[in-house]
């Protein structure tokens, strides 16, 4: 249930509802409380107005509202490995190979399956609490809200670039150096699951970093600016590093040459872009306390990096 008290200031004189919801209960999105509004939850001096009402200032503002049903996914009992968690923030380690969102030919065994069987509050939240997603063969830190206010909170962090963000990957090619890459991401023409980089895409902005280089191939640090589909799949494919192992945008699998038969095996077997969530860092949506979590590669990447490593010593 989310009660709420307010009593309007003399200096909103003249502002609609709707705007000075926004400012007294800044904790909820604008579309959420205007959603209140219109069904009646909102209350000023116990009379029911339009959100394009004005106000007079003085008044007595009630916010008496029911969470809604916002998830309609079954839960399942999946396993979830839990990096942090308190009343309103949930931080997850999602293993490659699972989904985060349901989806056509996905409709079970997700991440969001899993977290209405770890809290069924989570229902009562858009897709559960899922604020941004990580591709299902990648890897690593993925944040979860609990609450309307963490969601919205952690919603405004993102459109702001304010959630700090960083991923180990393995590139195909030998990098000379790290840079930037500052190129706008859209849809592409034809095939409408990938996405490349085009004049009338959306801002998108990634760093890298060379870790670990190789004969033939790249360790490198990423950070996001921005959070587009396949950001980093894209960007890196553009300066024609793509990610090792990435069925979409790597192209045909060439196994490069010098390479012992171990380091062939293991390119063979690796069958997913070769891409980790390492670390993640917020501003908690209640106490505004800097937070950060590094998850360590999983052991599939360490295998490549060792198998890499050793042919090097060849």
């Amino acid at each position: 249930m989310v009660r709420l008290t307010a009593e309007v200031p003399l200096d909103m004189a003249g502002m609609r509802l709707d705007q000075a919801l926004a400012e007294l209960f800044a904790d909820y999105s604008r579309t959420r409380l205007q959603g209140w509004v219109k069904s009646g939850r909102v209350k000023v001096n116990g009379l029911t107005l339009k959100a394009k009402d004005k106000l007079e200032g003085g008044e007595e503002i009630t916010l008496d509202a029911e969470p809604e049903v916002e998830v309609v996914s079954e839960a399942e009992d999946i396993p979830l490995d839990i990096v942090y968690e308190d009343e309103s923030l949930l931080v997850v380690n999602k293993p490659a190979g699972l989904v985060v969102h349901p989806a056509a030919g996905n409709w079970h065994g997700t991440l969001l399956n899993a977290l209405l069987n770890h809290d069924s509050d989570l229902e009562t939240l858009p897709r559960a609490g899922i604020v941004h997603r990580i591709d299902k063969d990648t890897s690593g830190l993925l944040m979860i809200a609990k609450t309307l206010q963490s969601h919205n909170s952690l919603i405004q962090q993102l459109q702001d670039r304010a959630i700090f963000r960083e991923y180990l990957a393995v590139t195909r090619g030998r990098m000379t150096a790290g840079g930037t890459i500052d190129e706008p991401i859209g849809r592409h023409p034809t095939d409408r699951k990938r996405y490349v980089v085009k004049e009338s895409g959306k801002p998108a902005v990634t760093h890298y970093r060379v870790l670990q280089r190789f004969t033939h191939h790249t360790l490198v640090q990423v950070r996001l600016e921005t959070g587009r589909t396949h950001q980093i799949r894209v960007h890196m494919a553009h300066i024609r590093h793509p990610l090792l192992g990435d069925p979409v945008y790597g192209g045909r699998f060439q196994m490069p040459p010098d390479c012992n038969e171990h380091l062939k095996s293991v390119l063979r077997e690796f069958k997913r872009q070769a891409l980790h969530a390492a670390k993640l860092g917020l501003h908690h949506p209640v106490t505004g306390e800097y937070l950060q979590w590094e998850q360590p590669l999983p052991d599939d990447m360490l295998n490549l990096l060792a198998a890499l490593e050793d042919n090097e010593q060849r």
